[in-house]
This record gives structure tokens, sequence and C-alpha cells, in this order.
């Protein structure tokens, strides 16, 4: 999982409220277990005029002139500005995915689904919840200035706008944790690699006939 602690990025507004996880990412793109190549489906229906499946060269599609994510100026964003309730509906791990592989590294909403909020930490995605009002003022910010960044400060937890101004943010220690370091599970699993190993080693000398395979 990659690390975060300090980034830097272009902001892109996505101004609905309860935006669903089957918006986020369609439910024929569910088939695959696989956690690579959902980023040209995200947002789909919204992204694209005509209808999209798996496996389709994106290249091929029509894209939606008016869709946020499609007008130049939002070109490389990598933090999501949304409203509240972002990432409600069915607890598809996809929808975090499919966010992640387009290019963003942080989320930032007044509030979230529990399943997709706490999906998000687990894939390297920080969604960070601040003040209803204090998103609205980001969305007027994002509006009126074209290239609008802001840098997020998972160490010290802030979010700095562009003149300076120091937001702060709440996150779990745990999470927090992990997303400096960039474990997920496994990551966190295998941390203990040598004891695992050991252990393993040892079992197998005292029970041997464990190792048998049918």
């Amino acid at each position: 999982m990659q690390k975060f602690n300090v980034h830097k990025g272009l902001v892109a507004p996505m101004d609905r409220e309860n935006v669903d996880t089957d918006a986020i990412i369609p439910k024929q793109f569910l088939k695959s277990i696989r956690k690579t190549g959902f980023g040209p489906n995200l947002f789909d229906e919204w992204r694209y005029l005509d209808a999209g499946f798996p496996g389709q060269d994106p290249t091929s599609r029509k894209p939606n002139p008016d869709f946020i994510l499609n007008q130049a100026r939002y070109q490389g964003a990598s933090i999501l500005l949304a409203r509240k309730n972002f990432g409600c509906g069915s607890s598809r791990e996809h929808a975090p995915w499919a966010i992640d592989q387009y290019g963003f590294r942080a989320v930032i909403a007044p509030s979230y689904a529990d399943i997709f909020f706490n999906n998000c930490f687990k894939n390297g995605l920080l969604p960070i919840v601040l003040p209803e009002h204090v998103v609205s003022k980001l969305f007027d910010e994002v509006a009126a200035f074209p290239g609008y960044q802001l840098t997020i400060d998972l160490e010290r937890q802030v979010v700095v706008r562009a003149q300076g101004e120091e937001i702060p943010f709440e996150v779990q220690a745990f999470r927090k944790y992990c997303l400096i370091n960039g474990f997920d599970d496994i990551g966190l699993t295998l941390r203990h690699a040598e004891k695992i190993n050991a252990f393993e080693a040892e079992r197998l000398a005292t029970k041997p006939w464990l190792a048998h395979v049918a």
C-alpha cells in the first residue's frame, strides 16, 4: 500500500450529496476480484455518454463534456472534494479501489458511509471529515480559482489552504500509523514474518505429519 504523509494536489469538486457506491463504480464492473484496472470506470455512468462494460477500451468511449472530471481544469486532480454521506449504498470495496486508481489520494467531505470510510483506510485512501460549512467554503474557492490546490499533512493532521491557513482534522491513531507506513492488513501481518516462520518451523519439527499433502 502506498505511504501517505504529506500530499499537495489539485482539487476536483463533486458537488452532489449522497453519492453512492453504485455511482462510484457501477455494478457491471464488480465481476473482477482483481484490485487493479478500475480507474477508467470511476463514476462511469456520469463520466461517459455511452454504456460501459468490463474490458472496454476507454479511448473508444464518448466522454460527457459536462461531467466535472472531464473538464480540462480538473485534469490531474488528486484530491476529491465531496458533499455529505459520500460512499453510501452497498459495501463494495471496488469503490475506493476505483477512486485510488483514478489518481485521488484523499477525499474531503462532511460525512461518509461507515463501510466506505473503513474501506478507504484499508486501501491507502485518506477520507478526511471536515465541518459542512468548511467544506462549502472550499467548494466556493475551488470554483473561484482555477488550479486550486490543497496540502494535506497527515502527520500533523491539517489541511493547508493556498493562503497558508491550516484546517485541523481528526484521524484514529492506528489508521494514521498504517497510512503513514503504507501498511494494509497483509503488511501489518508481515511485520512479524520472522516470528511466523519460526513458529511454522517449530510446529513442523514437532508435528511433521502436518506437512503431509494428500
